[in-house]
């Protein structure tokens, strides 16, 4: 974990010394010096007091690059087919995948399926169907809804027109190939 780096550079982009830093906190150059280098392991009573000065939250600072911000650019985006949907895929993080779904008149995901986790859908243009076990509702723009998707369930579109929305779904589990 390179907590230091992370540290010093904060710091500098908020354009503050070692010696101001000292003053704020009450360490001393050397320990700070240390920590910014990785040296010394400081306690986590430490750490919150240097997040403090810094305006961060100590869990920022314990976190590893990789869990850091993610941004996907709309030129970078992946996309995708599946029974007659245009998938945009927006993002994906940790068990959490967000995406665009276009459905063409009278499309839906196919038969009632299920899977680990949960989905939030909010609907930007058309009309839907949305069914989950005995529940059946009919959405159309600006409605939203959402489901523990382990109960099976199921979206069409029942406009005439196409049909857009924006998906969540979150699973501790890999979603293989699911959308």
């Amino acid at each position: 974990m390179d907590i230091g780096s992370k540290i010093r550079a904060i710091r500098k982009r908020k354009k503050r010394t070692i010696a101001q830093m000292c003053e704020a906190t009450g360490l001393s150059k050397g320990f700070i010096s240390n920590v910014e280098n990785n040296n010394t392991s400081p306690s986590i009573q430490t750490l919150q007091t240097i997040a403090s000065y810094l305006g961060v939250p100590l869990p920022y600072l314990l976190l590893e690059k990789q869990q850091h911000m993610r941004v996907v650019r709309k030129d970078s985006r992946r996309y995708s087919t599946f029974n007659q949907l245009k998938i945009e895929h927006l993002s994906s993080k940790s068990g959490l995948r967000m995406m665009v779904v276009e459905f063409p008149p009278g499309a839906s995901m196919g038969e009632p399926h299920s899977h680990e986790g949960e989905e939030c859908h909010f609907v930007l243009e058309g009309r839907l169907l949305a069914e989950q076990g005995e529940d059946s509702v009919m959405v159309e723009e600006g409605d939203s809804f959402s489901w523990n998707a382990s109960v099976p369930h199921y979206v069409k579109n029942i406009g005439e027109g196409k049909a857009v929305v924006l998906i969540a779904i979150y699973s501790d589990a890999e979603l293989h190939d699911l959308l």
